[in-house]
């Protein structure tokens, strides 16, 4: 079985919009700044840490440039790495990855995912909750970027605009349609707790 892991397709963030991002995820204890080291840890190619500010960070991430992993944390010792990508027409994926936590703390972060998804200025397009892993991240591409018909296995739960709620929906058909507001709709299967 793969990662679970949370998938969130955006238009593209400015600086602001990812220090609005880090205020929202602060309310549900997720830092971006390391409690002990005071600075964001960014992966480098090698997987090791490099310290820079959130001004830098939000920086890099405003200039749409890079492909960037990092790290949010729980505690000092809980991590939740975060693959921030830009892709093409102005749209950016950010998937972060749920291996290693306990369900409290998944849970918690998919709350600060739906909270920023549905409160940040730039238009949330899809937020795909795959838990425990039965799907990949990148399967997820073609519906939520563009306007591909395939859904990959059935995930926990997704947030999208509502073409695109729309085109998951018909081609999955179990699952069920809430309103989420702010033009999204919450789709989780009919059976069972998402």
């Amino acid at each position: 079985m793969a990662d679970g892991f949370i998938q969130w397709y955006r238009d593209g963030v400015t600086t602001a919009d990812f220090a609005e991002q880090v205020e929202i995820f602060s309310e549900f204890g997720i830092k971006l700044i390391h409690p002990n080291r005071n600075a964001a840890l960014v992966l480098d190619i090698e997987g090791n840490d490099v310290p820079m500010s959130q001004e830098e960070l939000a920086g890099l991430i405003g200039r749409r440039f890079a492909t960037l992993t990092f790290n949010w944390w729980l505690t000092a010792d809980i991590n939740v790495v975060d693959t921030h990508e830009a892709v093409p027409v102005d749209r950016e994926t950010q998937t972060l990855w749920l291996d290693g936590l306990r369900p409290d703390e998944a849970r918690r972060v998919e709350s600060a995912v739906m909270a920023a998804a549905t409160r940040l200025p730039v238009p949330t397009r899809a937020v795909i909750v795959d838990r425990r892993g039965v799907s990949d991240p990148d399967a997820w591409d073609s519906i939520a970027l563009w306007d591909g018909t395939g859904v990959p296995l059935l995930p926990d739960a997704v947030l999208a605009l509502e073409p695109i709620a729309e085109r998951i929906r018909r081609a999955a058909p179990g699952l069920r349609k809430e309103d989420a507001g702010s033009g999204l709709s919450r789709l989780v299967p009919r059976h069972g707790p998402a």
